[in-house]
């Protein structure tokens, strides 16, 4: 029998210079946010043009705030609510993590929608060119997630490989899902994502990548919970399903949907090359 490994202790803290701490999550969507920035900037550009690179600059701020208020507001929503009703003053604490994916995606389709509104751009097209990245930022997360020891698996038969003790979890060796996560809700998903997007005929059919995004988030997040422990706050609910596969199942409906219709609408035709880009 191999022996099981141990947890790395690793420093949640990246960088830390007297009063300037820089944690690993933090880290993690800085640096998604700034390279899906760069990335979503070449996506509009191709044909049909979704939006001019100003716009996605602008956009940067909007997405910022969505992620991050719609992140914190989400976990206090789906997860304790009834903690941070009974302590209000807690949700102000972020220092001390909560977040949910779900809120965080909630946030960003508010922020797109308010957004292309107010620039009279195509919602379905520019949540297509944006959802593409969102990926990298999931993998990102979920790798952070690993370094600071939490969101840890379910037990793992000791004959498994990777199977790994987390400290704080326990003895017993466990499934390190947060790496399952970064590999399908990450690196596969933006593998698809990319692939598809760079078809010419999926970009002239509104709304089918951001449709596609969410259908692969939804089954990926889905697989994963199978390996991952629930809060231990919330546990199991009916029939083995974890709260994170709940929130899924809208979001399969939805990207279902959102793919349907793409296909079903006529095709909106590349009338010409896509523009060369409007600023540095």
């Amino acid at each position: 029998m191999l022996p099981v490994l141990i947890f790395p202790q690793f420093d949640p803290v990246m960088v830390h210079v007297g009063p300037l701490v820089i944690r690993w999550y933090a880290m993690a969507y800085i640096t998604a946010l700034l390279v899906g920035w760069r990335l979503v900037r070449h996506l509009v550009r191709l044909a049909p043009r979704a939006a001019t690179d100003v716009q996605v600059d602008d956009f940067l701020t909007w997405a910022t705030l969505g992620v991050v208020l719609g992140g914190r507001l989400g976990y206090i929503l789906f997860y304790q609510p009834a903690v941070y009703l009974a302590h209000p003053l807690a949700a102000l604490q972020v220092w001390h993590g909560g977040m949910s994916f779900h809120g965080g995606a909630l946030g960003v389709i508010v922020a797109l929608a308010l957004f292309t509104w107010r620039n009279g751009l195509s919602f379905l097209g520019f949540s297509d060119r944006v959802t593409v990245v969102v990926p990298m930022g999931l993998g990102l997360g979920r790798i952070a997630n690993f370094i600071n020891g939490e969101l840890w698996g379910r037990p793992a038969p000791a004959s498994l490989p990777w199977a790994m003790v987390f400290p704080q979890a326990g003895p017993e060796p466990r499934h390190p899902s947060e790496l399952y996560e970064a590999l399908l809700e990450g690196l596969v998903l933006f593998s698809v994502m990319w692939i598809v997007a760079r078809r010419p005929a999926i970009r002239e059919r509104p709304g089918f990548l951001a449709g596609l995004f969410l259908f692969g988030y939804a089954v990926a997040r889905s697989i994963c919970e199978c390996f991952r422990e629930p809060d231990a706050f919330i546990g199991f609910l009916p029939f083995g399903t974890t709260m994170g596969q709940i929130l899924c199942i809208p979001m399969a409906i939805a990207g279902a949907g959102l793919m349907a219709q793409a296909m079903m609408r006529p095709a909106r035709p590349v009338l010409m090359p896509a523009l060369p880009a409007d600023s540095p």
